[in-house]
């Protein structure tokens, strides 16, 4: 599969064979586990204090002369605990139990609850070069309601890049400033979440791939909906969020070098992976 690069300019520059990565089958199904168990290993534990609602004294006599005795007071026998008191008469209030007003939940959510999901090795990388894939299909890419011209797009020296403005012109320069406005416009969440820290939403713009640390990356960091990643930490949810495929991808030609070369997010053969470049193979 060839493709035309572009320069830091916006112009057009040499033709280059795309790494079979990009001929993998799209797996929307694979892809959609891969994103799940991704922002399931991200979720927080969480969980009632132990002794919520238990943290006082509800015990009642129902015998006959106790003191502090509910014995023919015409109440129900549950826990009770004491609101207030004249003299040897006690004004009670239920306590402890789940179904009392200040009791202990039925069935609250444990802490130690384990929240994560698995996900076999060979299939995690499997639903990465599907995700790769999907970044060329203009349908999938509409689908998801980005704006751009041409697919793939692949930028010469694009970790030179040091300032906003200059990531700026060479966007609009590909054609992307409809897709800057329009991840650029942020609308008020749906639902609770707007008083939980939440209230926004910012729609998906593009994903930038590089092959290492660079100043691109601070000078994307200033535009709505830009993401950056470096191309052997690229995951399902990066290219695919929400589960659907065909994010609009930006990648830099030393990157797509990087990935033939070291064969990333395809078995190793039985050899031993460098973890200081295969940190997300």
């Amino acid at each position: 599969m060839k493709a035309t690069t572009h320069t830091n300019k916006g112009e057009k520059g040499k033709e280059i064979t795309l790494p079979k990565h990009f001929s993998e089958e799209i797996r929307p199904d694979l892809i959609k586990r891969a994103v799940l168990a991704i922002q399931a290993n991200k979720r927080q534990p969480y969980g009632a204090k132990y002794q919520a609602g238990m943290d006082y004294s509800a015990k009642l006599s129902r015998r006959r002369k106790d003191y502090r005795g509910g014995y023919n007071k015409g109440i129900s026998r549950i826990p009770r605990k004491v609101m207030l008191r004249r003299g040897t008469q006690f004004i009670y209030t239920g306590a402890v139990v789940s179904g009392t007003v200040g009791g202990r939940r039925a069935n609250p959510p444990k802490a130690e609850k384990n929240l994560s999901q698995k996900i076999n090795k060979n299939e995690r990388r499997k639903s990465i070069r599907s995700a790769m894939a999907a970044t060329l299909d203009k349908e999938l890419i509409k689908k998801r309601g980005h704006i751009a011209k041409e697919v793939p797009m692949i930028i010469e020296k694009l970790e030179d890049i040091k300032k906003t403005k200059e990531f700026k012109d060479l966007l609009i320069k590909l054609g992307l400033d409809k897709e800057i406005e329009r991840s650029s416009k942020k609308r008020i969440r749906a639902g609770k979440g707007k008083t939980r820290g939440r209230k926004y939403k910012t729609p998906k713009g593009p994903l930038i791939v590089i092959e290492k640390l660079s100043p691109v990356i601070k000078a994307a960091s200033n535009v709505p909906g830009v993401d950056v990643c470096i191309i052997d930490s690229l995951n399902a949810e990066l290219l695919a969020p929400g589960t659907e495929p065909g994010r609009l991808t930006i990648w830099s030609t030393k990157a797509l070098e990087r990935l033939e070369k070291e064969n990333l997010y395809y078995k190793k053969n039985g050899s031993v992976p460098n973890t200081k470049t295969s940190a997300g193979n």
